[in-house]
C-alpha cells in the first residue's frame, strides 16, 4: 500500500480546505485510515480515523465540530474536510493507514505501518 496526501496549503482563520488522500496497491478492506499532524517542535498529533469497512469514525475532541474524515471507495481515497480553521491547526498533516486497528490503538501512530507523505496547511491570523 501506499499513500498519497494533498490539498495543504494557505488559509486565513475560519476558512476550510479540504485534505485528500489517495491510496494505491491493495483494496483497503479490513484497514483503518487516519489523519495526524505535526505542527513545529512539537510530536506527531493524532486527527482522525476512519474504518474502511463500515466507515466508522474517530476524532480527537479538539477537532470535533470542525473536521471531518470520509473515505470514497471507488476512488480509494480518504478525506479531511476541515471547517473554522483556527492558527493551531497549522501543522504538517500526514495520512497512515493500518491493518485490523482496535479503537483503543487508533489515536496512536505507532498502530499505522504505511505511511503518506506529509502536506503542509498554514492558517493565518
Amino acid at each position: 500500500v501506499q499513500l498519497q496526501a494533498s490539498g495543504g496549503g494557505l488559509v486565513q482563520a475560519g476558512g476550510s480546505l479540504r485534505l485528500s488522500c489517495a491510496a494505491s496497491g491493495r483494496p483497503f478492506s479490513g484497514f483503518a485510515t487516519a489523519w495526524f499532524r505535526q505542527a513545529p517542535g512539537k510530536g506527531r498529533e493524532f486527527v482522525a480515523a476512519i474504518r474502511w469497512t463500515g466507515g466508522s469514525t474517530y476524532l480527537t475532541n479538539s477537532v470535533k465540530g470542525r473536521f471531518t474524515i470520509s473515505r470514497d471507495n471507488a476512488e480509494n481515497t480518504m478525506y479531511l474536510q476541515r471547517n473554522s480553521l483556527k492558527p493551531e491547526d497549522t501543522a504538517v498533516y500526514y495520512c497512515a493507514a493500518g491493518l485490523n486497528l482496535i479503537i483503543s490503538s487508533m489515536p496512536s501512530a505507532s498502530s499505522y505501518n504505511v505511511w503518506g507523505q506529509g502536506t503542509q496547511v498554514t492558517v493565518s491570523s
